[in-house]
């Protein structure tokens, strides 16, 4: 059988435990060379000998660039959309992993016997952009953009650990910093920060506009902090996906 780094990829994404890291690819192929046969090829029928090499070691590169295990993980992922198989390849900051499909992560969860999906509030979700895009940040601050009091969005965030204390601000009080945690990550599909969508709406600059607007006595509308469509009175629920042997594609929250 002739070497396929494709295939390959995916029996490992399919058995390891966690995310798998291209360092952790590299290994496994140095280890299928220090324990390959000396002096023999891949199935050449020797009863002599216990071990079964199916693919030539001399067919399988003794380095394997970090480009080409990238180029054969958008193979591997393509496949899976194509195919509509049951599994999507993920690419967290940890590194890839399988994930189950939508579609069919309710038969994992009834399998698992789990609660339903965990719900946030479009408060949460709010205030959680807003910690992301502007971490540290204190509360005082995520009040002053939203108008309204983060007690309960920053306990909900907490509890869900999506935010994180990261420190003390260099003010009055010293009140406690947020920041987000992997698990935020996690949860929108991005590998770190850097990779949030572009936001003009939650930029530095026009969040310290909003913040020496602080003392004027109307709140802060919000049309005002761009986050129309939020209704005051019924809040929309959004899912996060559930703890549990096999994650669910995450969701992309911010836009």
């Amino acid at each position: 059988m002739a070497f396929d780094l494709t295939r390959v990829l995916r029996a490992l994404l399919f058995a390891s435990p966690g995310p798998l890291t291209i360092r952790e690819i590299q290994t496994v192929i140095s280890r299928f060379h220090e324990q390959a046969p000396k002096g023999k090829e891949g199935g050449a029928g020797d009863d002599a000998s216990e071990d079964l090499v199916l693919v030539s070691p001399s067919e399988v590169p003794s380095l394997v660039t970090a480009s080409q295990i990238r180029e054969a993980m958008g193979v591997a992922g393509r496949h899976f959309k194509e195919t509509n198989e049951v599994f999507r390849l993920q690419e967290t900051h940890q590194g890839y992993r399988l994930v189950t499909a939508t579609d069919s992560a309710d038969w994992v969860r009834l399998l698992h016997n789990a609660p339903k999906p965990a719900r946030l509030s479009r408060a949460a979700l709010e205030t959680l952009a807003i910690v992301a895009y502007r971490q540290p940040v204190v509360r005082s601050e995520i009040e002053s953009i939203r108008g309204v009091s983060a007690d309960n969005a920053l306990s909900r965030l907490l509890e869900r650990e999506l935010i994180r204390v990261i420190g003390r601000a260099d003010l009055p009080g010293r009140p406690l910093q947020y920041g987000t945690t992997d698990a935020f990550l996690e949860l929108v599909g991005v590998r770190s920060l850097e990779e949030l969508p572009a936001s003009d709406v939650l930029s530095s600059r026009e969040i310290d506009d909003w913040l020496r607007k602080d003392k004027e006595l109307h709140p802060l509308t919000e049309h005002e902090i761009g986050l129309s469509g939020v209704d005051g009175d019924a809040e929309e629920m959004q899912e996060v996906a559930p703890d549990s042997g096999h994650e669910t594609e995450e969701k992309e929250i911010l836009k």
